[in-house]
């Protein structure tokens, strides 16, 4: 969570910190040219707790205390960049928001870590092939789309997100949770690669 400043003139964003002593900063607006001095919020750990898949990881986030974090907000810890997952204050209470002083423990999925997403191929007398894959977050893929993975080439019918069940049309895989589809004989665009369990060298 980065700091952000706008003018109390002109309403921009487009802020340069002058000068810093302590938490004290002085500001300029670099659209208006005016000046003004504001007190910096005091800047406290946080426990968060960064999943990587079946792993996770004790970390802390350095993080201003009198600001309100919610559910979805993206962080930045010392190695890695973490979505906020869960948000835990006193006696295991769990909220969507908070402030960052009421804050016991933070949960989080790490943005540097491959995402890994489940496949289903639906093959004929009613079995399926299921399979878990790593694959960049930034990657797309579509309903349509011939894949192949394991040794199966196979139709995308349906990609189920965190949020809805697309049957066309198509999604990033950073917010992808399962591919489904059937085989065919055809030549895939592209093969999947198989995740096989947690190693360092998933690690970035």
């Amino acid at each position: 969570m980065e700091e952000n400043f706008v003018c109390p003139e002109c309403g921009s964003e487009e802020v340069e910190v002058i000068s810093e002593r302590g938490r004290e900063a002085k500001l300029r607006c670099s659209e208006c040219g005016h000046v003004w001095q504001i007190t910096l919020s005091k800047i406290i750990k946080v426990p968060i707790i960064v999943s990587k898949h079946e792993r996770s990881f004790k970390r802390f986030a350095e993080l201003p205390e009198d600001e309100e974090i919610r559910v979805g907000d993206i962080v930045e810890i010392e190695d890695d960049e973490v979505r906020i997952t869960g948000i835990e204050l006193e006696e295991n209470k769990r909220v969507e928001k908070a402030l960052i002083k009421d804050v016991k423990t933070l949960w989080g999925e790490s943005l540097t870590y491959p995402k890994i997403i489940g496949v289903s191929i639906y093959l004929p007398k009613g079995i399926t092939q299921s399979f878990k894959v790593k694959v960049d977050r930034e990657e797309e893929f579509a309903v349509g789309e011939i894949l192949e993975v394991g040794g199966y080439t196979f139709k995308i019918d349906k990609i189920k997100t965190e949020n809805k069940m697309l049957r066309h049309g198509k999604a990033k895989a950073d917010k992808i949770v399962r591919i489904m589809g059937r085989p065919l004989r055809a030549r895939a665009s592209r093969s999947l690669e198989i995740y096989r369990g947690y190693t360092r060298e998933n690690n970035p």
